[in-house]
Parts: C-alpha cells; sequence; structure tokens
C-alpha cells in the first residue's frame, strides 16, 4: 500500500492549475489527473469509478454490514490556484527539520524562514515538504486527495471496519469558485459529506464566508496630452478615486477572525479604459449585503459627480456561510471533533476566511463541513506540509468512518 506521502509526492507533479475563464469547464491538466485516480479507485475495489465529460470523479464503496449506517461522503478538489504556477512542481522533501531557515532555492534567494512563518518553529523534528521557490506546492488541495486515496486503500484492506454506503468525489476548478456548479449530489449519494481541504493540523470548520464578485468598469476619454486641458478623462485616475473611498483598514492584511473586507484582485487599463476587480467577504449576512450596497452608493455617487456611465458595476454572488446549513445537523461536527481528538490531535474549530466546495454543497443539500489536510502557506511559492499532518488526515478519515458505524 503507497503511503500519503508518495502518493502525494507523485499528484503535485500534475499541472491542474484552474482558469478563470468561465467558458473552460474543465483544464486539460485537472483531466489527466481525474482519469489517474479514477483508474487507481477502479484498481482499489471500487468498479464504479469514473470521470464524466466535466472533470469530476466519482466512486463508491458499499457498505459492508446491513446495519442502518449513515452513508458518508468525503471530498477533495482537483485543481490548484491560478495565482502561482502550477506546472514543473518539484517538491522538495526536509527530513528531520532542524528549525531556522530553509532555502528553497540559492538561485533566486528564496527562503522560507521561521521569521515570517512563526509556524515553522512547532514543526522541529518532523518532515516537511515544500516547493523549490518557484511553484506553489499543491497540498491545496492534493493533499486531500492523497488522504482521501490513502484512507479508501486502508479501509479496503481492512473489511473488518463495517461502514455504511461510503461515496468519494474529487472536483474540478474549486479555486475558481466552480467546483460544485456541475456536482450530481443525488448520483453522489452521501446523507452528510466532509471536503478534506482545511490548512494546518486540527483544523475543523463549518463556518465560511459570505462572497461575492465584483468588478467595475471605469470609461474615460483619450487626447492628446499637449491638448488635453478640459478634454482628457484619466480612467486611471478616476479608477484610484473608486479605491479610495473604501475603508483602508477593512483589505485582507487588516482583517481577521470573523472579519469581512474588500479585497482588489485585479487593476488594469489604460487612459481610455480602466477596469478593477474585487472579491468581497463577511461571515454576517447582513453585513455582506452592507457591503455591497456601499460599493453601489460609491458608484451612483462618482457617476453623479462625473457623469452618468463612467462607473459601471457588476457584482456576481458566489457561495454564502454554511452554518446556517450545519447547525441543523450539528452531530456531523461533534463526530468529526470526536474523531480528531481520538487519533491524539487538539482540534481547531474555527471559521474559514474563504471558501470551500462545502459551502456550495450544503446549499444544494449535501452539509459539507471542512477537515485540515495540514497544509500551510496555500497558493503560493513558500507553501509547505508536514507529513505527519497528512498522516493524522488519514487516521481522521477512517476514524470518523468507525464512529458513525460505532453509533449506528
Amino acid at each position: 500500500m503507497k503511503s500519503v506521502t508518495e502518493r502525494f509526492l507523485e499528484y503535485v507533479t500534475y499541472d491542474t492549475q484552474s482558469d478563470e475563464d468561465a467558458s473552460v469547464i474543465t483544464t486539460p491538466g485537472q483531466q489527466e489527473l481525474a482519469k489517474i485516480l479514477a483508474g487507481e479507485l477502479k484498481a482499489m475495489g471500487l468498479d464504479d469509478a469514473s470521470v464524466d465529460e466535466k472533470g469530476y470523479v466519482m466512486a463508491h464503496l458499499p457498505a459492508n454490514t446491513t446495519r442502518q449506517i449513515p452513508s458518508l461522503g468525503f471530498i477533495a478538489h482537483l485543481d490548484t490556484s491560478p495565482d502561482m504556477p502550477g506546472k514543473g512542481v518539484k517538491p522538495q522533501l526536509i527530513e528531520n527539520y532542524e528549525g531556522g531557515d530553509i532555502i528553497l532555492n540559492s538561485e533566486q534567494n528564496i527562503i522560507l524562514s521561521p521569521h515570517d512563518f512563526p509556524e515553522l518553529r512547532s514543526y522541529r523534528g518532523k518532515s516537511l515538504i515544500t516547493t523549490d521557490g518557484t511553484t506553489l506546492l499543491g497540498a491545496d488541495d492534493k493533499a486531500g486527495i492523497a488522504e482521501i486515496m490513502t484512507a479508501i486503500d486502508y479501509l479496503q484492506s481492512h473489511r473488518e471496519i463495517m461502514h455504511g454506503k461510503l461515496c468519494f468525489a474529487f472536483t474540478p476548478n474549486e479555486e475558481v469558485g466552480r467546483g460544485a456548479d456541475y456536482f450530481d449530489v443525488r448520483r453522489f449519494g452521501a446523507e452528510f459529506a466532509y471536503t478534506i481541504d482545511g490548512g494546518s493540523i486540527g483544523e475543523l470548520e463549518y463556518e465560511n464566508f459570505n462572497a461575492a464578485g465584483v468588478k467595475i468598469k471605469v470609461k474615460g476619454r483619450n487626447v492628446h496630452p499637449g491638448s488635453a486641458k478640459g478634454k482628457m478623462i484619466n480612467a486611471i485616475l478616476l479608477a484610484q478615486e473608486f479605491i479610495l473611498q473604501l475603508p483602508k483598514d477593512e483589505t485582507p492584511a487588516n482583517t481577521e477572525g470573523y472579519e469581512g473586507f474588500y479585497h482588489l484582485t485585479d487593476f488594469q487599463g489604460n487612459v481610455e479604459e480602466t477596469t478593477l476587480k474585487y472579491i468581497v467577504r463577511d461571515f454576517d449576512l447582513t453585513s455582506f449585503q452592507k457591503r455591497k450596497e456601499n460599493l453601489q452608493r460609491i458608484t451612483n455617487e462618482l457617476n453623479e459627480k462625473h457623469g452618468t456611465g463612467t462607473f459601471s458595476l457588476e457584482i456576481k454572488d458566489q457561495y454564502f456561510n454554511m452554518k446556517e446549513k450545519i447547525e441543523p445537523v450539528k452531530h456531523i461536527i461533534e463526530n468529526a471533533e470526536k474523531a480528531i481528538k481520538e487519533v491524539g490531535v487538539v482540534p481547531d474549530i474555527r471559521p474559514i476566511r474563504g471558501g470551500t466546495d462545502g459551502a456550495r454543497l450544503s446549499f444544494m443539500g449535501l452539509p459539507t463541513p471542512n477537515i485540515f489536510t495540514g497544509g500551510h502557506n496555500f497558493h503560493g511559492k513558500f507553501e509547505f506540509i508536514p507529513t505527519f499532518a497528512m498522516e493524522k488526515a488519514v487516521d481522521v478519515i477512517i476514524k470518523i468512518v468507525e464512529i458513525y458505524s460505532t453509533k449506528a
């Protein structure tokens, strides 16, 4: 049986970076990994493992007892973030980390340091997997995939563990907010599910941001600068005016916990036309709505000042806080918390300052909280994951299956 580390080191070599173009259903790299995983699942005895044309992998392990046990699901996503290159990932295994700086790339002087990332200090003596400083690592969420696959292999080798129907899925395009777009909840067949898509060891999450994507287009007028007085309208400067209307302290770099934010993710354009892209996040639905109303107010006021149509605003809701759907079935959190404790890990129940497929799936009739993978610093070149944390995530998946069996 392959170890979770062996699986992970193999999976991260596949380039599965998602594409933000809404017309792209999946990417070739995601489809390639999906087919590899479906083949591995079939080899482990999950005969119905398949990949559909949109890149979703699904497979089921039938119940091995006649006792009435709820059908459980475990989900991870295939893609990596568009924020950082995911091609040519060269993972580095640091055995018995001694503390101190880790040189990721000597040529480019890229260093993973506990001075910048203090959590490293807690992993002294452990084995870590890092990047080579030129790409992301892909622990988000190939660690989750490796952990689920390893747990399946273990359950197939230990048929004495009684379980109900177990449902598994690997989804495309989670990083661009479309992982649940074509997810067939009925075909999946689970009553409850868990995404294995969290961060550091012990994390258990059932609250997430309410989220929206925002696009502001600013129209200007370009005239030769030598004769521009009273004629030129510089869209870049007008876009800056919009930015300055938003609270300076309500950005990701200045917020934590349950605090929401406006995040400027893209600024492109010229004198004639400039486009701003934001994401808006808040845990509280009322505050979330007020943030969107604030954007509309600013747009209206600037149009009054500079002329109707100078600013156009487009807001699209992306997902909502799953807490509303999880609380009525809180036992799925209690069982996960118990499983984490029983494998010797301290549960860290916290809100997700982001979103997962589970947020949308919970509103599609499949309550789906989120469990840790063990990784840190997702989406960037300083990403790393301790190997023991992946092993513990595998243990948690197996323990959850056992807990549901003993409670039936």
